[in-house]
């Protein structure tokens, strides 16, 4: 089995010196892509727009200085969590200690070395990667392979927050699987684990949109959101996905309601706003849910969406 090689990383380098620029960017173009920025403030934007994987950031810089950038970088959700490197030709240890604290990881000083700069690029650039695997791996049911419960938390709140903003709709579906205790009972743990990745993998084969996101809500249930969808087509692709599990024909024998394994739904598409109570929403869809599994399951309840 042969893996694909990774994808290059990216390098953001402010510095106001167009030499600095071109001097860093010819060392490191070679192993990176380069973007540059000449200004705090274009740099800011561009940190946050591109999220690169690694920022270089000159101290020294007219109006806004790399230190309060660094502040600035570190308060804002979107680029905290990238590293910042230090470019600088002060040998001042109280600078040094001030850039650290506010949480630079490292300084390169000019004259610039090709070697060191490379070395010291390509270890915090390593260090990002793998920092980036583990909080991928962090937010992975690993059962199913798809996000787990605290990826979903945390993609709601962005999606609703996106809805809020655009002034659009966000569908919330949660799914249980029909009968799974007497599966569990009868074909034993391990059939049921297979079970579930099998209707995990099914139902996120069945979301079309890049945005689209399921997760494992817990146990045998699961959650799809679908922002910016309308009432017909979220119902339209639930019911799509419950017949393609339906298709599967994944067998219980200890189902009353059918001869294979089913899902039950319950579903709401609501206009985000501000005013609108998130947990309200999400309670409504539940009650659907529970009400398609009392009203003998195997099917999709809907709550109206208000006119």
């Amino acid at each position: 089995m042969t893996t694909s090689p990774p994808s290059r990383q990216q390098v953001l380098i402010i510095d106001d010196q167009k030499t600095n620029l071109k001097i860093l960017g010819d060392i490191l173009r070679p192993d990176v892509d380069i973007m540059l920025a000449q200004s705090a403030e274009q740099g800011l934007r561009k940190a946050i727009t591109l999220q690169p994987d690694l920022i270089l950031l000159d101290v020294i810089m007219p109006e806004v200085d790399g230190f309060e950038l660094i502040k600035s970088l570190k308060h804002h959700a979107q680029t905290s969590a990238i590293p910042v490197i230090f470019i600088t030709a002060l040998s001042d240890t109280n600078h040094e200690e001030q850039g650290l604290r506010l949480g630079a990881c490292d300084y390169i000083y000019k004259p610039f070395h090709a070697s060191i700069v490379q070395a010291r690029v390509r270890l915090h650039l390593q260090l990002a990667r793998q920092r980036k695997l583990l909080e991928q791996l962090a937010h992975i049911d690993p059962l199913t392979g798809i996000a787990n419960r605290r990826k979903y938390d945390q993609v709601l709140q962005q999606l609703w927050r996106t809805a809020i903003r655009q002034h659009s709709n966000l569908a919330i579906i949660m799914l249980d699987i029909d009968h799974f205790k007497e599966y569990n009972d009868h074909y034993g743990h391990a059939a049921g684990d297979k079970i579930l990745f099998q209707v995990a993998s099914s139902l996120k084969q069945s979301l079309r949109r890049p945005n689209d996101f399921i997760g494992r809500y817990g146990g045998e249930e699961f959650v799809i959101l679908l922002p910016d969808s309308d009432e017909a087509g979220s119902k339209q692709l639930i019911e799509h996905c419950l017949t393609e599990i339906k298709q599967l024909q994944l067998e219980h024998g200890y189902s009353p309601v059918s001869e294979y394994i089913t899902l039950s739904a319950g579903g709401i598409c609501w206009p985000a706003a501000q005013d609108a109570e998130l947990s309200d929403i999400l309670k409504r869809a539940d009650d659907m849910l529970y009400q398609a599994k009392q009203q003998g399951k195997n099917q999709l309840l809907w709550h109206p969406t208000p006119a």
